[in-house]
């Protein structure tokens, strides 16, 4: 433990110094009279007790190697501890040498590197647990107390966005009623929520949505066009304040896309690659099936024009299938002329099944499908029959089968 000179170029340019800091503090001290010969007695008695302590709480104090990489472990948390709060000033660093002992300054740099890891690596609530240090992370601790103090910023820089990014969104998601616990539950990114709870202000909204409501609150604001504002709530603490502002700046760069109507929402925020997850909605599957089903209801009443006989039924999908107009009724001109264009372009079934899959009742969904494939085994040959030149036994099967007038 004892300080060594460091001699100098004949140019003057002193040689790189890789000593620990702790060292360099404590050369710094002895020769300017910060640190007596008493000072120096105390560390030589307390290294001993920190080197075992420190072995024993990372494996075992009973080997040598564990021992000698103590002494470096010890070495090293000094150092952190003492470059961190003098920041780099060895004079300071040498007086907090002095004024306090040395097992303390080792103490320090061990809870420097416990709030470190305790701070939250990734934005998702979900893979964070915010109960601070735990003994599961002293094999991680154990690895950081040989890290180097540039190490130590690089990964506190890092950490500390990331936590200010959680921690606005807490603040926020406070602000629309949800909690941390709902928001681990639901496995929620940080960011995400941010960018949501600003489009929530923009539409004046005052509660965090579901699907169905982000949807709609989006729709609205497309109606708002270039006269959406999207800005922080004027009450957000300034230690904030940037992390939300570089969220925010994300948000501008998708108004576009969110804003344009040639865009479906749906597809755009859950099935394209670049925006999947960058918005948060509750989770209500709910409130999402029953929109669906009030949706394909609609679109099913207005292709059926609310008629569900199997006459009715099978002239719509006949004709979907033929590429032809939608209709449930035909007038005997009309089917002849989709009877010509079976047998000009043939039938593409698989319209058919998409469509009662996409727009049918759930409920009915099977009964259609059974009454379609029926049909179809019965009557397409004969519809697409050249024989039949007149259109004789073609115009009889849909007049059985079908509505035709």
């Amino acid at each position: 433990m004892t300080a060594r000179a460091t001699a100098p170029f004949a140019s003057g340019i002193s040689l790189f110094d890789a000593r620990p800091f702790f060292e360099k503090a404590l050369q710094y001290g002895v020769q300017h009279g910060i640190i007596d010969q008493a000072k120096i007695e105390a560390i030589d008695q307390d290294a001993p007790k920190g080197m075992v302590q420190i072995a024993r709480y990372f494996g075992t104090e009973f080997l040598r190697p564990e021992i000698e990489k103590a002494k470096d472990r010890m070495v090293n948390l000094v150092s952190l501890y003492l470059e961190d709060t003098s920041g780099g000033d060895l004079k300071r660093a040498a007086e907090s040498l002095r004024d306090h002992s040395f097992l303390s300054r080792s103490k320090g740099g061990s809870d420097m590197l416990k709030q470190l890891i305790a701070m939250p690596q990734h934005s998702h609530f979900g893979m964070h647990e915010r109960v601070g240090f735990n003994d599961d992370q002293i094999p991680l601790l154990a690895k950081w107390s040989l890290r180097s103090y540039a190490d130590y910023q690089a990964e506190l820089a890092q950490r500390s966005k990331v936590a200010q990014v959680v921690d606005s969104a807490l603040w926020l998601a406070n602000g629309m009623g949800m909690d941390a616990v709902e928001l681990e539950e639901a496995d929620a990114d940080a960011e995400s929520l941010v960018r949501t709870v600003l489009l929530c202000l923009a539409a004046k909204r005052s509660e965090m949505p579901d699907w169905v409501a982000f949807e709609k609150m989006l729709t609205a604001l497309r109606k708002k066009g270039a006269a959406v504002d999207i800005a922080p709530p004027k009450k957000l603490p300034p230690h904030l304040c940037d992390a939300v502002l570089a969220v925010r700046e994300s948000v501008l760069q998708d108004l576009d896309k969110l804003l344009d109507p040639a865009q479906n929402l749906r597809k755009l925020l859950r099935q394209t690659p670049a925006f999947m997850g960058r918005y948060f909605w509750r989770d209500n599957a709910l409130n999402e099936v029953d929109q669906h089903e009030r949706a394909t209801s609609k679109a099913w009443d207005k292709a059926t024009g609310g008629h569900d006989d199997e006459g009715s039924l099978l002239t719509l999908l006949l004709c979907l299938a033929a590429g032809a107009s939608a209709k449930t009724l035909l007038t005997e001109k009309g089917a002849a002329a989709l009877i010509r264009k079976i047998r000009k372009s043939g039938l593409k079934p698989e319209r058919v099944q998409q469509f009662i899959r996409d727009h049918a009742p759930v409920q009915h969904q099977g009964n259609y499908l059974r009454l379609w494939k029926s049909f179809l085994e019965e009557a397409q040959a004969t519809l697409q029959s050249d024989a039949d030149y007149a259109l004789h036994d073609a115009l009889a099967l849909l007049r059985r089968e079908c509505n035709v007038e």
